[in-house]
């Protein structure tokens, strides 16, 4: 059995150290699917298992803790980056813009509950405490790449000086933290008084209430010599107008056309367009006549269908300006993207990867397919060298030094900072580039619960040798409920003055409380009570902008105050 020993006792073989890590991160996986009440931890438990591990000194070289931790936290936010890069700028339009403001209110809100607790309940002339309260502060809003970013910006500041891992207060409060961001909305409700029926009531009427432009369909007669011998598309993109042409009669014969059918003169055509558009399309094509050729078409068979954006000519286009209900008879109901699911405003831009449910007649939904591609086997070939070559650029980015009166050390956004702000601008704007920066759903959850799999085993396993002098010992306790005064306070504020004073519906409320807090379990519990998308629609409006405000936030309060 020496063998055995000998693989969980000799700490710098390569074999024990990814026994270590495969057995941390199953065993914390599989812990954190238990669920207490209906709500459960998740991968976090990974965390929680680590800190057992390195408190029985089933450890690994601390060099190698190190590097898995970093690159773990690298890989995690460039895959966050990439997700809601597409629609970062788009989540400040002017419906999204109040629940920004509320949520960027509500960020800086912890922030000052984290220095009234820090000031109020714990000896400010130990320098340990207030960086033991910024891990508390990201335990408590449930934010792990906060706390990446905050003990990376430790380790700038301390160096080698540092007696204390801010994991353990994270660790801490990171329970009452996921409690807490569910029962302070429940709380939100019957403070201002909710009748959950009539709020999705109000949710269901507002969303039939979505106007579209209204479709015209005309018989035409081609007259205009000049697009004798062109196709459909091409006489579309010169018009810069969407038309469909439903039939065309051709020498006597009647057919569905494609966007390669040559009109000729005298072709009898079916168009459907935007009635604005109308005129100007009659007037370009030829004169308006009589058939009734089309008469005999049997009705229509309606479906619904989902189509994935593979034609990179979509890239950036909004919903409203390709006119699907009034040319193309259909209309989109739900955008899926990076897992989430969008609302599909007049304003939402499409991005490739994105998926769409498109309802109306089957002949125009193909057609709607075939415009925007529906290829899925574009979109399952790894584009892994767009991933690399954002890392490296976000690396750099993130070292680069900006010196700042009154700063201990400059300021850098780190391997943070850097790569989140390099992945949401490659995810808005890499195609300009021609970086092709599409992931499967699968392939971005894959790598981003790995890397944070291994960020977690390894911020636990160097924080569980001092867990219980630090938590059982010291000031545990202490940092439990102050998270919890963290966690709640904000919501029950910022909440409350969302339904008083600017009368959003309590389900976007719900939903942008738990983007802020960038919470998964909050936005199930509100989805599992809602009958609309409005929870879905605030938690996406506000994550992008709150995940970034989190990781910056937490350097600039390490930077400017714990070195001090």
């Amino acid at each position: 059995m020496d063998w055995l020993i000998n693989l969980f006792q000799t700490q710098d073989s390569v074999a024990h150290i990814v026994l270590l890590y495969s057995i941390v991160i199953a065993l914390g996986v599989y812990l954190g699917k238990i669920k207490i009440g209906g709500i459960s931890l998740g991968v976090t438990f990974v965390l929680f298992v680590g800190i057992l591990a390195g408190h029985i000194n089933f450890t690994g070289p601390r060099p190698v803790l190190n590097f898995l931790q970093d690159f773990g936290l690298i890989l995690f936010v460039f895959m966050i980056g990439l997700q809601v890069g597409p629609g970062f700028f788009e989540s400040f339009g002017k419906g999204g813009l109040k629940l920004n403001i509320l949520s960027s209110v509500a960020i800086l809100l912890n922030i000052l509950m984290m220095f009234a607790c820090y000031y109020i309940f714990f000896d400010t002339s130990n320098s340990s405490n207030l960086p033991m309260m910024v891990g508390t502060l990201y335990g408590a809003v449930t934010n792990t790449p906060g706390l990446g970013a905050a003990t990376e910006a430790l380790h700038s500041v301390f160096k080698d000086n540092m007696n204390f891992d801010i994991a353990n207060g994270y660790a801490c409060a990171y329970p009452l933290g996921v409690v807490g961001i569910i029962g302070a909305t429940i709380a939100v409700r019957y403070i201002c008084k909710v009748n959950l029926q009539a709020e999705n009531d109000k949710l269901m009427e507002e969303e039939g209430e979505n106007p579209n432009a209204k479709p015209h369909i005309m018989s035409l007669k081609v007259a205009n010599a000049y697009i004798a011998g062109r196709t459909l598309q091409e006489i579309s993109e010169f018009l810069n107008r969407d038309i469909v042409c439903t039939r065309i009669m051709k020498n006597g014969v009647i057919s569905v056309p494609t966007r390669d059918t040559i009109l000729e003169l005298d072709d009898e055509v079916i168009i459907v367009s935007a009635e604005v558009d109308a005129k100007a399309i009659q007037a370009f094509i030829g004169p308006e006549i009589e058939v009734d050729w089309h008469e005999e078409d049997q009705p229509k068979k309606m479906v619904s269908k989902r189509i994935i954006i593979t034609n990179s000519a979509m890239n950036g286009k909004t919903l409203a300006k390709m006119h699907f209900s009034s040319v193309y008879g259909v209309n989109v109901t739900r955008i899926s993207r990076q897992g989430m699911d969008l609302f599909a405003s007049r304003n939402h831009h499409f991005n490739v990867g994105d998926r769409i449910m498109v309802v109306g007649p089957e002949e125009n939904v193909n057609r709607v397919a075939e415009l925007m591609g529906n290829s899925e086997k574009r979109l399952n070939t790894p584009n892994i060298a767009t991933i690399f070559i954002g890392i490296i650029v976000g690396i750099l980015f993130g070292s680069l030094p900006f010196t700042i009166p009154h700063m201990p050390v400059p300021l850098k956004l780190g391997l943070a900072g850097g790569p989140l702000i390099i992945a949401i601008l490659i995810g808005r704007f890499g195609y300009r580039m021609h970086l092709v920066t599409y992931t499967t759903t699968s392939a971005n959850m894959m790598l981003r619960e790995f890397g944070l799999a291994l960020f977690l085993a390894s911020v636990g396993i160097k924080a569980g040798a001092g867990f219980w002098d630090t938590v059982v010992q010291g000031d545990g306790l202490k940092y439990v409920y102050t998270g919890f005064l963290i966690t709640i306070i904000p919501i029950l504020i910022v909440g409350t003055i969302a339904r008083m004073k600017y009368k959003f519906n309590y389900f976007t409320i719900m939903g942008m409380l738990a983007g802020t807090y960038t919470d998964p379990p909050a936005l199930a519990y509100a989805n599992s009570i809602c009958n609309g998308e409005a929870p879905a629609i605030g938690y996406s409006t506000v994550y992008p902008l709150s995940m970034f405000l989190r990781i910056f936030t937490a350097q600039i309060i390490v930077l400017f105050f714990c070195g001090a």
